[in-house]
């Protein structure tokens, strides 16, 4: 079996954050800490050398694969943020209608900037990623 190659890690958040060269981006990612922090009560985790998670869960697939993921979390990538939020497709699409500019991916959305979103919006969408995960994968 495969082992997960993102798994929590004891790295500091701060320097990880510290070390993205784009401003805006690195500003934004601290402002994204808060903001999860604030909406998921738990503290932000390294995940792997590049995602900051918050609170994590387990889960098992059919197919016998397992293992731990964070509940919500971000990457302050190159090209933009990617936001690994779950809902349900219909939840995930009525939020992302007044969300403000974004694109989607399997699981990501991705922005290029706090400012093209509305944070209320990314409140929400963080709520329900909580509340579909721990619903999906109770502990």
């Amino acid at each position: 079996m495969a082992k997960n190659k993102t798994t929590e890690t004891t790295a500091s958040v701060a320097d990880f954050l510290n070390s993205v060269t784009d401003e805006t981006k690195r500003k934004d990612s601290f402002r994204l800490v808060e903001i999860m922090e604030e909406q998921t009560g738990f503290k932000a985790k390294m995940w792997g050398p590049a995602i900051v998670g918050f609170g994590s869960y387990h889960y098992k697939y059919d197919s016998g694969r397992e293992g731990d993921a964070p509940l919500a979390g971000f990457s302050p990538r190159k090209a933009e943020i990617s936001l690994y939020l779950y809902q349900d497709f219909e939840e995930k699409q009525k939020l992302l209608v007044n969300f403000g500019k974004h694109k989607t991916g399997k699981g990501c959305i991705y922005i290029k900037k706090l400012q093209d979103i509305d944070e209320t919006v990314l409140r929400q969408l963080i709520a329900s990623s909580v509340n579909y995960m721990n619903n999906k994968y109770p502990a």
